[in-house]
This record gives C-alpha cells, structure tokens and sequence, in this order.
C-alpha cells in the first residue's frame, strides 16, 4: 500500500475516534469519505435491523445490534464513534453524538435519547436491571426494563452511568463518573454516586460545569 493509500487510512481511523471532524471535512476529503460511509452504512442495513437517515457518520468499529423487535433507529445528522456498544431497542433523535466506547443496551424497555444530546466516552445507559431475591443466585434473578429517556440538548459526561427507569429532563448535564439512579429535571446540572443536583445549567458558566467533555466533542 503506496504512502496516500495509507494516509487515508489514517484519516478514516482519526474520523471513527474523533467523528465531530467528519462534519467539517475539507472538499478534497468529502467526497471519499461521503462514499465509505455509504458502504458502511448500506452494509449495516443488510446485517441488522436498523434505520440510519441522511447524514450520519457511524464508525465501522461501532458494535450495533438490532434483532426484529429491537430495532435501532439513527435520526439524521447523528454520530456513531469507535467501540460504542448500541443493543436495540434504541432511538437517537437529530444529531445525536455518541462517542468512543459509549454503551446503550436497550433492554426490552428501550433508550430514546433527543435531538442534540451529547453521550461523552465511556458513559454506559443500560435499560435494565436484575433482582436481588437472597433465594437464588444473581445469574437466576429476573430481569426487569422500564426504558431509559434522554431529552434533547443533554450532556452526558465521560464514564457517566445512567440506570433503568431513569428519565433526564431536556438541556441538564450530568457530570464526568455519575451514577443517575433517579430522574433530572430539566436544565439541572447533577454529579456525584449516586448523582445529586448540583444547580442549574442557566446559573452556571461553561467554566463551572462538570467535566467529562473533551475540545471538540461538539462541534
């Protein structure tokens, strides 16, 4: 493989880490980049139960299961990058950003996240959850799911965790390492383990909010 050849596979492997660059690319990488991600997508297509609309950006490292019945819908202009974890039932709304080694397990219930939301690396949402009956063995427990609701203009911070039956309220922020074990209202900023509200999103400064958001995650 001649030196461009290799060149460009560096670029397809910086996007699939790193996809908010897929969206400013310059012309001269557009159209080649546009034309593997049709194979990318269309191949998906084929092997899973899954609806991508216009505009997405899906690494071809990202891990997507959707059996029939556990559809996975990807809303236009979303992003899906390397080692991310989505088990339908999923829906992301428009522009949804999932980055790096991010785990969505739909359970029965489903994850339905809203347009904007920004899922930072390594936070895990799991729609389900096991009992805890001291008779038999946690691998023997029942399996419970009630579904996990995100709203729109969320930020969840790296290596967050949100748990079944949780719902977060539209434009909160949960801090880098939280564990959301109840539902956030909206605007709030909450942190923690379990996570707590901490204020509100309109009262604070960008300087002030909690981490977990690398330079460039929302561009």
């Amino acid at each position: 493989m001649d030196l461009d050849a290799l060149r460009r596979e560096q670029h397809k492997l910086r996007l699939s880490w790193m996809p908010w660059l897929y969206f400013s690319l310059k012309p001269r990488h557009r159209a080649w980049a546009d034309a593997w991600q049709r194979e990318v997508q269309d191949l998906l297509r084929e092997l899973e139960t899954v609806e991508i609309a216009e505009g997405c950006f899906i690494a071809p490292q990202a891990r997507i299961f959707a059996e029939p019945g556990r559809t996975v819908v990807i809303g236009p202009g979303c992003s899906i990058a390397a080692d991310a974890f989505v088990h339908g039932p999923v829906v992301l709304g428009p522009r949804v950003s999932l980055n790096a080694r991010v785990s969505l397990d739909g359970g029965a219930g489903g994850i339905r996240i809203g347009e904007g939301t920004r899922i930072a690396t390594g936070a895990t949402l799991y729609a389900f959850d096991h009992g805890l009956a001291p008779d038999r063995p946690i691998r023997d427990q029942p399996v419970t799911s009630q579904g996990i609701t995100l709203g729109a203009d969320v930020w969840i911070g790296a290596n967050a965790g949100v748990t079944d039956g949780v719902t977060v309220g539209d434009h909160a922020v949960v801090g880098m390492g939280a564990v959301v074990t109840r539902d956030v209202p909206a605007w709030a900023v909450v942190g923690g383990v379990p996570a707590r509200v901490l204020g509100d999103r309109r009262e604070r400064h960008r300087s002030g909010a909690p981490g977990g958001w690398e330079p460039g995650d929302q561009e």
